[in-house]
């Protein structure tokens, strides 16, 4: 099957929309998340879900585009299509973050200056592939898989998600599926509950790659179950009050605090499991009336990749910066804050249109 072919199908202009609102709160998050003092007190303390929310939209994504080409679709030319669609963007990050790298020394990265120009270009060309880097080649100190742009865990993992979808649950029927979902549904809501939050999966050891598995298996295969059974439901303005709802969840503050970590992964729980697809379906569901609403939901949407991919290499000097000048408050970064957040979006539509959508037409090309 061609390219043409598989292009074919009209896109969810609202849910590229809203994966574009994702993607903003998940760099305010980031800016937000050095000036706490530990994980129960961040400004923008649930923005890590919109992982969780990404990994859905990419499930119900994934299930309408491609559910009903296998007959004429192989395997590996499903494979080459999402190579073409991620990997341009993960290799921009990961050179992003290289050439940074050396510029974000810090009091709270004290190795930085000592690592061996070598080690930090194998752990580039690691990085390049999406293969996680092991602990013996962490160059940063944040135990991360991917030390040179950190967003590339969820990418990993995203892989993974799309190889099980292919070569297996592709096949499942919608019981099958089902059955599928509610057990990851019953992991997902005991690790938040037992642990609080769902916050982790960037880390190569078993604890947390366990946590990343089991953030990744509910949200993506309840968004492929989801486009399966959805029937559309029509909702005015439904860009709207997905967004105001995305956005109350994401940043809605701590719940229970140290005494009550419980409560907090209850909070968690229904969001992903519950909100999360109502959200989607409600997106997916919607029409956009004006061309307003259709070019923000398309530059939201175009940008949103990009942005996740280029924003922490910023976000480095950002925190390099907050390390650097203990003591900094709210008032004082947030005009920082407010420019990485500005040159992360620019940043993004310029990869977008001199980098990514020219390399992706070159790839598309050369894998047929």
């Amino acid at each position: 099957m061609n390219n043409n072919e598989l292009a074919s199908k009209p896109h969810y202009p609202i849910l590229d929309g809203l994966r574009g609102v994702a993607a903003i709160i998940v760099v305010t998050f980031h800016l937000a998340e050095p000036l706490a003092t530990g994980h129960l007190d961040i400004l923008v303390n649930h923005g890590y879900l919109a992982v969780d929310f990404f990994f859905l939209l990419s499930g119900f994504v994934i299930g309408y585009a491609y559910d009903d080409r296998w007959q004429k679709m192989t395997v590996g030319s499903f494979f080459k299509r999402r190579i073409e669609r991620l990997q341009p963007m993960v290799v921009l990050g990961m050179t992003l973050g290289a050439l940074g790298f050396y510029f974000t020394d810090s009091t709270l990265w004290p190795l930085i200056h000592t690592v061996p120009v070598w080690k930090m270009l194998l752990v580039m060309l690691i990085g390049y592939t999406i293969l996680p880097v092991p602990l013996s080649l962490d160059i940063r100190g944040w135990q991360e898989m991917h030390p040179l742009n950190s967003v590339g865990w969820s990418l990993f993992f995203e892989y993974i998600a799309n190889i099980l979808y292919a070569i297996w649950i592709r096949k499942f029927s919608k019981t099958a599926l089902g059955v599928i979902v509610s057990i990851a549904a019953i992991a997902l809501a005991h690790l938040a509950i037992t642990n609080g939050d769902v916050s982790g999966g960037w880390t190569l050891n078993t604890e947390q790659v366990r946590v990343g598995l089991t953030r990744t298996i509910y949200p993506f295969f309840a968004g492929l179950l989801l486009s399966r059974i959805a029937k559309p439901v029509r909702v005015k303005n439904a860009f709207l009050w997905c967004s105001l709802l995305l956005g109350v969840v994401l940043y809605m503050p701590r719940i229970g605090g140290a005494e009550h970590l419980w409560m907090n992964g209850i909070y968690e729980s229904v969001c992903i499991i519950v909100v999360f697809p109502l959200i989607v379906y409600l997106g997916a569901g919607g029409v956009l009336h004006t061309q307003s609403e259709n070019r923000i939901c398309k530059f939201l949407g175009d940008i949103s990749y990009p942005l996740y991919m280029v924003h922490y290499p910023l976000v480095y000097f950002y925190v390099a910066w907050i390390s650097n000048h203990k003591g900094v408050t709210i008032m004082q970064a947030w005009p920082y804050a407010f420019l990485i957040l500005a040159g992360s979006v620019i940043l993004a539509y310029t990869a977008l249109k001199w980098y990514d959508e020219p390399v992706r037409r070159w790839l598309r090309k050369k894998l047929g």
